[in-house]
């Protein structure tokens, strides 16, 4: 990659870029610890249930696929490319498994861990909380792809091709949007069109964290649920 790119990289630049990487490997690392050496305590002391071996085993399975990833993600950038003249980078496709698993990995953390402290809220399944769950659902996994997308943004410095908004450059839609053949290929590799998807995903996902708010708001709701529906719009509008 030296020969590629930065040659006038100096040491002292070089070890700052390097400790960056070492810093993430170790804290990776010292997370896997702090949740597989507890849990394997946990797990010998018999405090953990039936049901919830069946999670511990599958979070420490992501746990250690999240690491697995990182590796397969990193080995990408480093793999010589005599047909591609591209400066040296990450796979696009691994960058977003990689922040995918995390995710999850975190997402299913918490959701865990707040089942053992919070109790649930036993409600009447009324039509419009069960509408008020599905929407929640597909929120999530609007949020969730809105994310992926931002990886391949990343993977392919996609955030370099235009700097303007709402427009890209002089156009609502631009010109190369489908320069790539076949057309499937510019959603993942077309850096303009993939910086166009995540525009297009991120205001959907505000849109719809917005209709999550106001269609809660004609629910009567516990008050903890009603918390986080309002941080859940705040951090929104903030991100």
């Amino acid at each position: 990659p030296f020969n590629s790119l930065n040659h006038d990289m100096t040491l002292p630049e070089f070890k700052f870029i390097w400790y960056m990487e070492y810093s993430h490997r170790m804290w990776g690392r010292v997370v896997g610890l702090a949740y597989i050496l507890p849990a394997a305590y946990f797990w010998h002391r018999g405090c953990l249930s039936r049901p919830l071996k069946g999670y511990v085993l599958a979070l420490c399975g992501l746990v250690c696929f999240q690491g697995l990833l990182g590796w397969y993600m990193v080995k990408s950038g480093l793999e010589e490319k005599p047909d591609s003249y591209d400066i040296p980078r990450v796979s696009q496709y691994r960058l977003a498994a990689h922040l995918g698993s995390a995710l999850v990995l975190y997402s299913a953390s918490l959701w865990t861990g707040l089942s053992l402290l919070l109790p649930r809220h036993k409600l009447p399944e009324t039509k419009q909380l069960l509408r008020l769950r599905q929407y929640a659902h597909g929120t999530t996994a609007l949020i969730f792809l809105t994310a992926l997308s931002g990886a391949f943004v990343a993977g392919l410095d996609a955030g370099l091709v235009y700097n303007s908004f709402p427009k890209m450059g002089e156009r609502w839609i631009p010109d190369d949007l489908l320069a790539f053949s076949p057309v499937l290929r510019n959603i993942f590799e077309n850096p303009t069109t993939v910086q166009f998807d995540h525009r297009i995903l991120g205001i959907a996902s505000v849109t719809a964290v917005t209709a999550l708010y106001l269609f809660s708001r004609k629910i009567p709701l516990p008050r903890r649920t009603r918390m986080a529906v309002t941080s859940l719009l705040a951090v929104a509008y903030l991100q």
